[in-house]
């Protein structure tokens, strides 16, 4: 037992056993590492003109980070959310066409066409409810909706599910925007609103004005102006500085139909919401046309010509719609203020989609 050879064989187990030790220490370890996300804040610019105090809009779920925008931004752009790969986000809101289409109801799956003008995605990151009805409470949920709309995408959340994961290349940006490389509805629909989020219009001619340019605005415009808080009676409905009060208004667009399109009325049930459409955004309206919810009218200056004569009658009618009688130059002033309101070109450079 004391032989001049035991003292190496003590030494020799000693060695196994702390080696042991310290493998299942570091196995320990191993076990314990998680991957986590990257949750470097987007450094989100808001331009001139738009509330600065944008943290409020942005869901506490969902904070908006690099990771999450750069792949929100490619799910934004692939084809591979709808059941033929041939319809993606950016089909029906084109980003150069102000992030809308510029038909009045845009073409899905198998050439279908939808029965509604596809609004547009600027501005999103100041609005709760989505769609022409607001029936989805958030960006998050607007984001999925298209994809199980039978004439949009036409597809379901489990068969994007299952055609996103088959593509590797896209696991590690779900591993860098979540932390794992897991492929969710939920997340896809983070990713996409996320994206949504940084699509901002500002810095138009009439928020340098406001901001003190005394001549980035034309006469006209300034005429127009002034028209548009007293006269024209718009800012009840488009207050600034987004000009939307994201509320819901009958216009009478479309009741004279056999089968109108009853919009909000069909999420609420309410009888007096019947006929009525989410308010949109006047911001960059130049570059959105058609207007209105079914694209009915194609020009500022029909849609001006529209309000002056206080909508179209129908029971429902918004009690703010009243005859203007705005004269024909103050229809002409009203429009050339309208286009001042269209900001900075919104650059977007189309990603390059996992293979």
């Amino acid at each position: 037992m004391h032989g001049k050879n035991s003292t190496p064989a003590v030494v020799l187990l000693i060695g196994v056993v702390l080696l042991g030790v310290l493998t299942v220490v570091i196995g320990g370890c191993r076990q314990e590492i998680k991957p986590v996300a990257d949750l470097t804040p987007y450094p989100l610019q808001i331009p001139l003109g738009l509330d600065k105090d944008h943290t409020k809009w942005i869901p506490a779920d969902n904070p908006l980070t690099t990771a999450k925008v750069e792949l929100g931004k490619k799910l934004y752009f692939d084809p591979r959310l709808s059941a033929d790969g041939a319809i993606s986000c950016a089909t029906c809101h084109k980003p150069k066409h102000g992030f809308a289409d510029d038909a009045s109801f845009s073409d899905g799956v198998k050439k279908q066409l939808g029965d509604r003008n596809s609004p547009t995605v600027l501005n999103r990151l100041y609005s709760k409810a989505q769609f022409w009805d607001g029936r989805a409470a958030s960006l998050e949920e607007q984001a999925l909706g298209p994809v199980q709309n039978p004439v949009e995408m036409a597809s379901s959340l489990p068969l994007m599910v299952s055609s996103l994961a088959k593509i590797a290349a896209y696991k590690p940006d779900f591993q860098k925007a979540f932390g794992s490389e897991e492929i969710t509805a939920d997340r896809v629909a983070k990713a996409i609103a996320s994206f949504e989020r940084t699509v901002l219009s500002g810095n138009s001619a009439f928020d340098r004005f406001q901001a003190g340019d005394a001549n980035a605005l034309s006469e006209s415009a300034k005429r127009g102006f002034a028209v548009f808080m007293s006269k024209g009676n718009c800012a009840h409905c488009h207050p600034l500085p987004n000009f939307t009060d994201e509320g819901y208004h009958n216009l009478g667009v479309g009741m004279d139909k056999r089968n109108p399109d009853l919009g909000r009325y069909k999420v609420t049930k309410n009888e007096k919401d019947k006929g009525a459409f989410k308010t949109p955004t006047l911001r960059d309206l130049a570059n959105t046309e058609p207007y209105l919810h079914d694209g009915s009218e194609k020009t500022i200056e029909a849609v001006v010509a529209l309000v002056d004569r206080g909508g179209m009658r129908n029971p429902n009618l918004d009690p703010k719609m009243k005859p203007l009688r705005l004269t024909k130059k103050e229809q002409a002033d009203l429009v050339e203020f309208l286009n001042a309101l269209t900001g900075e070109p919104v650059a977007v450079q189309e990603p390059v989609l996992p293979k």
